[in-house]
């Protein structure tokens, strides 16, 4: 685990184990692309199986990020939770693929929005393995509203959960 100014009372055992129930829990994320030049983020949908050390997408055969992980597979991953101030970025090896199998075991009638049916020959399958990943798990808005408001009186500082690096 990395230790630059984290902060935290977790085991870098119990981070992951944040980590992993957030990504899982929050869904859609927002994943980053490199072209060589720049960088290009678009929302999708997580399939997270930490059993299988994996982060699953369905993409369509023909989108501009496949290209870009071909040739740089190295992604990032920004899960926000903004509502309940719970947030991970994750980093990883992308790489894509046309196992049907996988692609019927995951598919699910939101996917319907863009696919007529797991059998879509344009579905492909986007497969991540994270290498690590940070966590900014804050307390609720009301909890963070009083500390600011206690830090404004006081002088001191306020702390606002638990922020901490891991490898996975």
């Amino acid at each position: 685990m990395a230790n630059d100014q984290q902060h935290t009372d977790k085991t870098p055992d119990e981070v992951e184990d944040r980590i992993w129930e957030l990504m899982k829990k929050i869904d859609f994320c927002m994943f980053t692309t490199w072209n060589g030049t720049e960088q290009r983020s678009r929302p999708l949908s997580a399939r997270v199986f930490r059993d299988e050390h994996a982060v699953y997408f369905l993409v369509d055969a023909n989108g501009h990020k496949n290209i870009e992980i071909e040739q740089y597979p190295q992604v990032s991953c920004a899960f926000a939770d903004n509502s309940g101030h719970k947030y991970v970025a994750m980093n990883g090896l992308a790489s894509l693929s046309n196992d049907r199998a996988k692609i019927k075991d995951l598919w699910s009638d939101m996917d319907k929005a863009w696919w007529d049916s797991e059998n879509d020959p344009d579905i492909r399958l986007l497969t991540v393995r994270p290498d690590g990943a940070e966590l900014w798990d804050s307390p609720n808005q009301l909890v963070a509203t009083a500390k600011m408001l206690t830090a404004a009186v006081t002088g001191a500082k306020p702390s606002f959960g638990d922020n901490a690096k891991v490898d996975l």
